[in-house]
């Protein structure tokens, strides 16, 4: 009927339209969107998603980022980093906040430690050897914490010159008492430590484990939490997309800088694989950036500093990474859209710094594919949800990210069922709209999540409420994904939500 020429052209016709279906900028064909779900916690550690995968480390309370203040029971107030770090450290805080938290950097799994202040800057010892600072921009003393057997919370410091930290006064903290004291309120070098938050990422797990234990612990995770069956699944469930988010470090497997190991992009080839094998389309997603993207441990800040983008060789490092993973999957056919970076935080980083590198990872991408949609994540915090605007409808094939949750903002919290649903209907639609424009970038709803801050709901108020966002996130032009396929808690577990019937895609 046709001729080998023609049939040719039929099937890379047909194949075009399968794999990647924008026609032109702007252009997409309205029955395809995506119905994605991420595959979040599995190349990207996120500790809550899986809090297991820490069990094993030793001192797991004391990881990379953890925030320690200590009161000492002598003078009856707490360390402090004046004005934040620069300067001395003092002990005359009646209360503990920001100034008050010593950030630790992890040496191994004993508890010596670097501390960071509120300005990043690092504690140490003066240049005579004794009155404690924080003025080093980079660490210079350790410290090692001794704890109380009877009681953990009374600890003594021990500095890098053999010596015990003491509040001789609210304003003169040294590092000269010898420690013959006992543990009573009598001794200067005894505080009182409390913890004050902490992070559970690629960092702290894999530093936290160390060079020996974190290459197997990691490998056996990467083979075990994200298998060949969830693809089976995904595509067997009404879903036709996955968004993978990867970290930095994935670009130079199989030996990446410390301390992070190899083995990662096995696993995402191994995806790519699966994903041709059941026809589901990947977005790969660049979820942790060089320095942090937003001070989160999803983005395996280690301290929760926020350092990426302050100056262009970063922003140079970045787009290499996007050049890798678009040069390596550029001929897949399940290469759907590469996302530049996922929820750079405002203020810290500037529109101008975000658009300066939107640009050159849009062109990094367009060197090896000219199918691949390219997304660009809004900023999380002061933003105009249109300020990508101007950068993206000039350009082909492009996608803008918000994501969606009735979580993290006080206004959510003492909202009832039908409060939380009018919500999605109402405001989520009106903010859907106001992104959405004939000829602007694709919007799509790359993370939002079936759960809220009402307690006692039941089965049928989640089935209303999912349904609600299935509705209206529906209408993006690009698609939504749902955050995520896997979670020890339940209702953030897509899985779980389909297998145990409240949602039906």
């Amino acid at each position: 009927m046709f001729s080998k020429e023609a049939r040719q052209l039929l099937l890379i016709c047909i194949f075009m339209l399968c794999s990647a279906p924008f026609l032109s900028h702007g252009r997409v064909d309205p029955k395809y969107k995506l119905k994605a779900v991420n595959l979040g916690g599995w190349l990207v550690t996120e500790g809550w998603i899986k809090p297991s995968l820490f069990d094993g480390i030793t001192n797991k309370d004391f990881l990379d980022g953890t925030g320690l203040q200590f009161k000492s029971v002598t003078v009856g107030k707490y360390l402090c980093a004046e004005s934040g770090g620069g300067t001395i450290i003092v002990a005359n805080r009646t209360a503990a906040s920001g100034w008050e938290t010593f950030k630790l950097w992890r040496i191994n799994e004993t508890l010596i430690f670097n501390f960071r202040v509120f300005n990043n800057q690092f504690v140490g010892l003066d240049a005579n050897g004794v009155d404690v600072v924080a003025v080093s921009e980079s660490p210079v003393s350790t410290f090692e914490i001794i704890r109380n057997s009877d009681d953990p919370s009374r600890v003594k410091i021990r500095a890098s010159n053999g010596l015990f930290l003491q509040a001789k006064t609210e304003v003169s903290v040294t590092a000269d008492y010898k420690g013959e004291g006992g543990w009573g309120d009598d001794d200067p070098s005894v505080f009182v430590m409390t913890f004050s938050g902490g992070l559970r990422g690629e960092f702290q797990v894999t530093n936290g484990y160390g060079p020996e234990k974190a290459p197997q612990v990691m490998r056996e995770h990467w083979s075990t939490f994200i298998v060949e069956e969830d693809f089976k699944f995904i595509s067997t469930n009404g879903l036709n997309a996955v968004r993978i988010p990867v970290g930095w470090w994935i670009a130079s497997d199989p030996t990446p800088p410390p301390p992070y190991v190899g083995g990662s992009l096995a696993a995402l080839d191994n995806a790519f694989s699966w994903a041709q094998k059941y026809g589901v389309n990947i977005i790969i997603d660049l979820h942790a950036a060089p320095d942090s993207q937003n001070g989160y441990e999803h983005s395996s800040s280690r301290d929760g500093s926020q350092e990426w983008g302050a100056t262009d060789a970063n922003i140079q490092q970045t787009v290499a990474v996007i050049e890798f993973l678009t040069a390596r999957y550029a001929k897949s056919p399940s290469l759907y859209a590469v996302e530049l970076i996922n929820e750079p935080l405002s203020p810290g980083v500037a529109l101008d710094t975000l658009t300066k590198y939107y640009k050159a990872g849009y062109d990094a991408v367009r060197r090896h594919s000219q199918t691949a949609y390219v997304v660009m994540s809004n900023r999380l915090g002061p933003a105009d949800p249109k300020e990508l605007f101007s950068l993206a409808s000039g350009l082909a094939g492009t996608v803008v990210d918000v994501h969606y949750y009735n979580l993290f903002q006080d206004i959510f919290n003492s909202m009832t069922v039908q409060q939380n649903i009018d919500f999605i209907y109402t405001n989520r639609t009106a903010q859907l709209n106001d992104i959405t424009m004939a000829n602007g970038p694709l919007t799509f709803v790359g993370e939002w999540v079936a759960e809220w801050q009402v307690s006692g709901a039941t089965k049928e108020d989640y089935q209303r409420f999912a349904k609600a966002q299935l509705e209206v996130y529906g209408r993006a032009s690009f698609g939504w994904a749902y955050w995520t396929l896997k979670n020890v808690n339940t209702k953030w577990s897509l899985q779980w939500m389909i297998n145990n019937g409240y949602i039906t895609l």
